[in-house]
């Protein structure tokens, strides 16, 4: 595809809303001794899907999200990532586009990347409302190592649609940025670990 040479536009976050950054450490985040999905281990523990799947937390990261797309300039058909965390945000994206269609244009479409492609049925690897020539925005609950959103790029890209960027809530500011900005995708992220990390008990 035509982006995957480009070189990626500076990231530039937006200021958190600190109304996620208080969801996140209160439900989220928790200090200890832990050992992540990656495989590092970590004093530092995210499970945004505390967030992201609360009622609240849905109500809040759609707009939010929606905005920041918007802020960027990305210009995106659909949103969507590898399952399980991308999901709620994308979904909360989509229907938070629904919602605004009236002032910003056509809604945002959501769609969900599996982690292996079903083996009956189509065999389809991405499922929901995606079509080729897409332009996408790969989501992601947590970015550590940008594992997770690179195999969702690679697999939108197989599909025949283009990544403008990655957006993720939260970044744990552990190299999955740059592992991506190196890739040639440019990152935004609603909230840093820095913007947490202050409010959790000592």
């Amino acid at each position: 595809m035509a982006d995957s040479h480009a070189s990626p536009p500076p990231s530039s976050d937006r200021t958190p809303d600190a109304r996620l950054v208080r969801m996140l450490a209160e439900r989220s985040a928790r200090r200890g001794q832990f050992t992540l999905s990656s495989g590092r281990t970590s004093t530092l523990y995210i499970d945004a899907r505390l967030t992201t799947m609360s009622p609240d937390g849905l109500a809040l990261i759609g707009p939010t999200a929606l905005a920041a797309l918007d802020d960027a300039g990305w210009q995106v058909d659909a949103v969507g990532g590898l399952t399980l965390g991308a999901d709620p945000v994308s979904y909360a994206i989509a229907y938070a586009s629904a919602l605004a269609s009236a002032s910003r244009g056509r809604p945002v479409r959501a769609f969900t990347v599996r982690k292996e492609a079903k083996t009956h049925g189509t065999g389809r690897l991405i499922e929901g409302p995606f079509r080729e020539g897409d332009r996408v925005a790969v989501i992601e609950d947590v970015i550590t190592t940008g594992g997770s959103a690179l195999r969702a790029i690679e697999a939108v890209r197989n599909a025949g649609a283009q990544v403008v960027g990655v957006l993720a809530v939260v970044d744990r500011e552990e190299g999955g940025r740059e592992a991506l900005e190196a890739a040639g995708v440019p990152v935004l992220a609603l909230v840093r670990a820095r913007d947490v990390v202050p409010l959790l008990p000592a």
